[in-house]
This record gives C-alpha cells, sequence and structure tokens, in this order.
C-alpha cells in the first residue's frame, strides 16, 4: 500500500491529463480520488489520501504541467489562515512550581467543540496562529490535574525535504519518499503568557513522547519513528527542547518545506529531531516497511 507522497514522473503527469481530457464531467475531489485509486496512494488505515492529491494537483497545476477542472469553491491559498472563532478563554495567571499542577493531564483533541477550542487558543496566542493541517495530525490539550489549560501542541506532516535532517537520518530520496509518513512535525506548541511555570515546557514534550506513536497508531494504523522541530533562530533558542533531550541536528536554509526555489524567503530555524525508538535509521531506511505490515 503506497502511504508516502508518490514520485511524481512524466508517466503520471501524462497518466493527470489523460484523466482530465477523458473525463471532463469530473470535478478535482474525483480526479484526486481516482489518481490515489490509480496510485494506490493510502493510509496505513485504507482511507484515500485524497486530501494530500489535491494539494499535488495543485502544485502541477501552479508549475504549468496540467490544467486541472475548474474550482468548485474557492480554495484558501497558501499562506493565507482561515478564519478562526475566537472564544474567550480563561487567562487568570498561572504562577506555580511543576509539582503543583502534576500529574498533568494528556487528552487528544477530536470532538468539533474541542477543535474550535484549540483553533481559538492558536490563533488569539501563538505567534503563526492556527494554519489548517494537511494530512495525518493530531492535536493535544494538556491541563493540570485541576483541569486548567497549561499548553497545547499540534502535530503534522514532517518537512518534505529538510537537508540536515536527512543527513542526520542517513536516507536516500528514495527511503524518504517511502517512509516519510512515519514521521511527524511539531508544527505548533503554546504555552499561554499567562502560565509561569518552571520545567513545563520539557516535562510536556516528554510526556507527549512517551505516548504520541501509540496515539498515531490508533488513530492512523501505523507508528511514528522520529519527531521534528523547527525553531526560528531570531525569536526562540530552542530551550525547552534540549531539555527535553531532543537532538539539534541543523539549520534550514529558510527556502520553505515543500520550495522548488532556490531562494531564501522564510526566516532560518533550527532542527531538532527526537527519535522515538533506537533503531529508528534502520526503520527509516528500510523500505520494505510498508510491505511487511
Amino acid at each position: 500500500m503506497g502511504h508516502s507522497r508518490p514520485t511524481i514522473t512524466e508517466e503520471k503527469v501524462g497518466q493527470v491529463r489523460e484523466l482530465i481530457i477523458a473525463n471532463p464531467e469530473w470535478n478535482r475531489s474525483r480526479l484526486s480520488r481516482e489518481l490515489c485509486e490509480l496510485w494506490d496512494w493510502k493510509a496505513a488505515t485504507g482511507q484515500l489520501k485524497d486530501i494530500s492529491c489535491r494539494d499535488l494537483l495543485r502544485d502541477l497545476e501552479a508549475a504549468g504541467a496540467v490544467v486541472l477542472p475548474t474550482a468548485q469553491k474557492i480554495s484558501r491559498r497558501a499562506g493565507v489562515h482561515e478564519r478562526i472563532a475566537h472564544m474567550e478563554h480563561c487567562t487568570e495567571p498561572i504562577r506555580a512550581e511543576l509539582r503543583e499542577l502534576t500529574p498533568l493531564r494528556v487528552k487528544i483533541v477530536s470532538s468539533k467543540p474541542g477543535i474550535a477550542e484549540f483553533k481559538s487558543y492558536i490563533d488569539q496566542y501563538h505567534y503563526l496562529g492556527f494554519d489548517r493541517s494537511v494530512g495525518e495530525s493530531l492535536k493535544y490539550f494538556i491541563t493540570s490535574r485541576d483541569g486548567r489549560t497549561l499548553a497545547l501542541l499540534m502535530f503534522g506532516s514532517a518537512a518534505w525535504k529538510c537537508a540536515s535532517r536527512d543527513t542526520f537520518i542517513g536516507w536516500s530520496s528514495e527511503d524518504r519518499r517511502a517512509n516519510l509518513y512515519f514521521m511527524t512535525n511539531n508544527n505548533r506548541f503554546l504555552i499561554p503568557e499567562w502560565v509561569r511555570v518552571s520545567h513545563l515546557a520539557s516535562h510536556v514534550l516528554a510526556l507527549i513522547a512517551r505516548r504520541l506513536s501509540h496515539d498515531w497508531e490508533t488513530k492512523y494504523g501505523h507508528p511514528i519513528y522520529l519527531l521534528e522541530t523547527f525553531v526560528e533562530t531570531d525569536r526562540f533558542r530552542g530551550t525547552c527542547y534540549k531539555a527535553a533531550n531532543w537532538i539539534h541536528v541543523g539549520r534550514t536554509t529558510g527556502r520553505g518545506r515543500d520550495s522548488i526555489s532556490m531562494k531564501a524567503t522564510l526566516p532560518t530555524k533550527e532542527v531538532w529531531m527526537f527519535p522515538l525508538c533506537k533503531d529508528f535509521r534502520e526503520k527509516l531506511t528500510t523500505r520494505t516497511i510498508v510491505e511487511d505490515r
């Protein structure tokens, strides 16, 4: 079963063009579903990865490789945040020793009210705001033992390419294409400004690291072997990741997650990694993993 993003060859581009010409009545959703079936592009649960496929199709159209059916509704442009409904949150200062708040409670965000609340927190209090999560993702609320919100985390698709990370793993481009879905990116981590608790951030990272692979396998049918995150060098020092025993492996070039441009258009970021198993390199460089599952 083909979990990872397919390698786009001239043959595949030709298949896209042929389907569009042969089926002028198809919309983009139908086209993406048919391509997922054709390319066996599915999650470990068997679900078609048609949302990821539509993103790929938009990339091909932007590159001038194909002309897609007219969109039925206007998609949000990349980098444009969706309109988030802001809620009122309790902002009463929390200043305490960690031991006064533990054991912390970890809650996976899954209900519509929970997702709305999560988005509201991130959009109001995280410097990047909330942006949609494409593909597989998990969102967490972390609360004190008495139920007060202390932190929020979101994990989503790993970066398609990152030179320092890829060197750290030691995989080939073929390994990466086959096994990238065994990684996830901690793309949001928020401790609201009114929460002042020493060592909270590293404690939360350790809590999540112990359970994330199991949570991911429960939701998507496959484990996670390696975590990554990118810390903006002009804003943060990555202190909490270092304290939680994440490994600093290098710095980005500033070209972005899926950039095909050679120009640096984004802030440079420090790259931090956290293996969830000792043999993560072997697992991420073995292309028979999918077939063996």
